[in-house]
């Protein structure tokens, strides 16, 4: 029998109250102990199996995409978001070259002179720059680097179960810091760190005892585990851990990137001050490129169900909080979305 997800149906049809405190309630902070199922049955008034198996059903269902760790490229290794503007009627075969770098793991089309966006995140920031420089030379295309500089807020977790028609509607302001992000900076990872991070990039196990299973697959005690995967959250390479929602399921399937010229000495008070809005999803600082006509700084993204909520949190951010020039960047074709490999990123491999 398929699911109402499945189906395009209402996804909430099935949820019970219970279903509902999983998804809004789990999508971080997970316990990292050795059952941590039973933990959650506890705080859910129901056993660790059914639990587990609610969980289950949830992937099954659509409604979750993953369960396990929500990990940190920038931290990790070297990434950049770049784009491209690629002719239309060479369009699908620039994408193609694009994508068939491993490092690429997420390209979207959007509606502007730059088309084509897509993020590289390599082993080291001579990597990343060697792709760039060879995506360039096998399209013929000008790529516009733009790393990240600073992140005012970045978090996708929120609550879904509701009727809101955009990101965190019903909620109120978000804690927020600016935090820099070095290009050359890349974390100083154990082998034990490594073979982890190689073993958690597709999910967790959906098991009672999932740091158990991982550490059998990396032959590692699980107490040095646990220790590992909690010095990895701390370190931020690690983001959250957690039931990974499905925003299209879900109903959040409209966004926009929006990028702001913001004066520069304007930038960091700015930027946390957006970045505090509930409704902004993402909120970040890349450089200008204006010898290239790019003169944009600030970064934000607001996820919505309805088009027209989405367009109307724009228009309230631009007229009393970013009164400055902007362009709205929507994206109309998905032309690849994985997470990001870290074959390649933690063993130096091309």
């Amino acid at each position: 029998m398929s699911s109402p997800a499945a189906d395009g149906d209402d996804w909430r049809a099935g949820i019970d109250d219970v279903d509902a405190a999983l998804i809004d309630g789990y999508q971080s902070g997970f316990p990292v102990e050795e059952r941590p199922f039973r933990r959650v049955g506890d705080d859910l008034g129901i056993t660790e199996s059914e639990a587990l198996r609610r969980v289950e059903r949830l992937r099954e269902d659509g409604v979750f995409r993953r369960f396990g760790a929500v990990l940190n490229p920038p931290v990790i290794g070297a990434s950049t978001l770049a784009a491209v503007r690629a002719p239309d009627d060479r369009f699908d075969e620039v994408a193609e070259i694009i994508n068939g770098y491993r490092q690429i793991n997420h390209n979207y089309r959007r509606d502007h002179e730059w088309n084509m966006w897509f993020v590289v995140t390599a082993g080291s920031l001579e990597r990343r720059d060697e792709i760039l420089t060879e995506i360039e030379e096998r399209t013929g295309c000008e790529v516009l680097n733009l790393p990240m500089l600073t992140d005012f807020y970045i978090d996708l977790e929120f609550p879904v179960v509701n009727g809101d028609r955009f990101a965190r509607e019903s909620l109120s302001e978000t804690d927020v810091s600016a935090t820099r992000i070095s290009e050359s900076a890349a974390a100083d990872l154990s082998e034990l760190d490594k073979a982890l991070l190689l073993e958690i990039q597709d999910g967790f196990p959906l098991s009672e005892t999932p740091y158990r299973d991982i550490a059998s697959a990396v032959d590692a005690p699980v107490e040095d585990v646990l220790a590992a995967i909690e010095a990895l959250r701390e370190d931020g390479c690690i983001k959250r851990i957690g039931c990974i929602v499905n925003h299209v399921v879900t109903g959040f399937d409209a966004n926009c990137m929006v990028v702001w010229d913001v004066p520069d000495d304007d930038l960091d008070e700015l930027g946390e001050q957006v970045g505090k809005l509930p409704y902004v999803t993402l909120c970040y600082h890349r450089p200008r490129r204006p010898e290239q006509g790019w003169p944009y700084n600030l970064f934000t993204m607001i996820h919505g169900r309805e088009p027209e909520a989405v367009d109307a949190k724009i228009d309230e951010l631009a007229a009393e909080h970013l009164p400055v020039e902007h362009e709205r960047l929507y994206s109309t074709e998905t032309l690849k979305q994985t997470g990001a490999r870290y074959e390649e990123i933690v063993t130096d491999e091309e």
